[in-house]
């Protein structure tokens, strides 16, 4: 086998996850390659769904497209390698060379750089071979031997450490792009804060500035409900002043004059004053401003709280929404009672017991149905509608719940639940329960949960408001989606719980 062929093995074809030779190579949408076995398995071990090279996530498990190049060519190698192998034993039979040691490429897996370097052990035992033909003669045969050996260890030896370097090669070049990808997801993470940040402080600041509006517009319309009725006493009584200084320079000519039969005829009209109004009571008090900041700055503060909560509510269901996983309900689990869609995304009760398989894991009490889904690690989201509905009962509970016999939905049991009942009143079932107080109904609910973190929250989606919170859990087993549609009740409750796609 050429040298050039060995190294094309290291180069196209290694699959990261087994570190061999492909099997069944295939291509994810980010264009990587994998065994398809090796894939499959760490998708069902590992969710959600991820590319293990560039950590690039999927809301879906993608469709895997047989990479026909890939394949080809790892076929190729091997039957090269194969004729490769059977033409280097068959002249290891002729020349009996002492055997490389096996522990230089031996082990569970038989990684990609051994072929490469069996490849140039090939090389190596070849040539000496030929040189030992042409060169080792006589007495220099005896003094050849035991150099041959201990070159041939020194140097299975230095394979080895070669091999070991190598490893360490690649190990380091996946926690270079491990870091680089940590870094791309903090910048991610950052410009996402910075964005919902600029969007809730320019929320804030335009509320601000409508509320200062409305002050000085409140605070001039007092000023002119003040100011308007001083100007008309005002213009009322400069009136007064000119038909009292119009009388009073009447009567003022009326003194000079020296006509008395003129005098004695005008004093009857100039004697008298001319009518006013009596303005003893009347006042102008300016208005108190009193308060009205202190006021104002109160209410702005209670509205700035409300939106904050919102603004925030919304910016937390959007971040929790990026978990989204897709679940679909598992028949095995569900009660005799319960009837499940085609599809396996809605479950409602009915009147008549179903027929469905024995199975030890079927809920046989409890009127409820698990997801075929399970998560061990990580975060995940999902939303259920249940408009219509008068009671339900969702949430998450732990994988080794009691399947029979009477229920007890609690953490302690293994239940992290909330339970609708009575058509609006909701219940936290918490080791102790009480109920929750909600501004309105929801009609669709979301359920996140962080396993490491130990936190289960429920949503109303439309409002966007968080409706309640488990917090300090400790898990340790698998947890499933939780999902009990309750008895119809005649009829009222009939309306099917649907898990439904998350619109973001």
């Amino acid at each position: 086998m050429s040298a050039a062929s060995c190294l094309l093995t290291e180069d196209q074809f290694l699959c990261s996850i087994c570190l061999d030779v492909f099997t069944d190579p295939v291509s994810t949408p980010c264009g990587h390659n994998f065994c398809k076995k090796c894939i499959t398995d760490h998708w069902n071990i590992d969710l959600p769904f991820q590319c293990p090279n560039c950590k690039k996530g999927f809301s879906t498990k993608p469709e895997l497209e047989v990479n026909t190049f890939i394949s080809e060519m790892a076929a190729q190698f091997r039957e090269s390698a194969q004729q490769e192998a059977n033409s280097s034993s068959s002249e290891q039979q002729v020349s009996k060379p002492k055997e490389v040691p096996s522990d230089v490429y031996s082990g569970t897996k038989r990684r990609t750089w051994m072929f490469f370097l069996l490849c140039l052990m090939c090389i190596f035992i070849a040539w000496m071979v030929s040189d030992q033909k042409k060169h080792v003669v006589g007495p220099l045969k005896e003094e050849y031997g035991p150099l041959k050996e201990e070159y041939e260890a020194k140097k299975a030896e230095l394979w080895k450490t070669g091999a070991e370097i190598l490893q360490m090669i690649q190990k380091r070049r996946l926690k270079i792009q491990e870091i680089k990808h940590s870094v791309e997801l903090s910048d991610e993470d950052a410009d996402r804060e910075i964005a919902e940040g600029v969007q809730i402080f320019t929320a804030l600041k335009e509320s601000v500035e409508r509320s200062l509006a409305e002050l000085i517009k409140t605070i001039k319309e007092k000023q002119r409900t003040t100011k308007q009725p001083a100007e008309g006493f005002i213009t009322e009584l400069e009136q007064e002043i000119s038909e009292l200084q119009k009388r009073s320079t009447e009567v003022e000519q009326l003194l000079q004059s020296e006509d008395h039969l003129h005098l004695l005829q005008s004093f009857t009209s100039l004697n008298a004053v001319p009518p006013t109004k009596d303005w003893t009571e009347v006042n102008v008090r300016p208005p108190s401003y009193e308060g009205f900041v202190r006021r104002a700055v109160t209410q702005l503060e209670e509205m700035l709280s409300e939106q904050m909560k919102k603004l925030l509510s919304e910016s937390d269901l959007k971040r929790v929404q990026q978990y989204e996983v897709d679940v679909t309900f598992d028949p095995d689990t569900a009660h005799p009672r319960l009837i499940l869609s085609d599809d396996g995304k809605q479950v409602k009760h009915g009147d008549v017991l179903m027929i469905f398989p024995d199975n030890p894991e079927r809920f046989s009490d409890d009127i409820c149905v698990l997801a075929k889904q399970s998560f061990s690690s990580g975060r995940f989201y999902f939303e259920v509608q249940g408009k219509g509905m008068t009671e339900w009962v969702l949430g998450v509970v732990r994988e080794s719940v009691n399947w029979e016999g009477e229920i007890t939905r609690s953490p302690q049991d293994g239940y992290w639940t909330i339970w609708l009942v009575n058509d609006n009143e909701y219940e936290d079932l918490d080791d102790t329960l009480f109920y929750l107080s909600l501004n309105s109904r929801p009609q669709k609910v979301g359920v996140f949960v962080d396993y490491d973190e130990g936190l289960v929250s429920f949503y109303d989606v439309d409002a966007a408001a968080l409706i309640y919170s488990f917090t300090g859990c400790s898990f340790t087993e698998k947890l499933y989606p939780y999902f009990s549609p309750s008895p119809n009740d005649s009829g009222k409750n009939s309306a099917p719980l649907i898990i439904s796609p998350v619109s973001k």
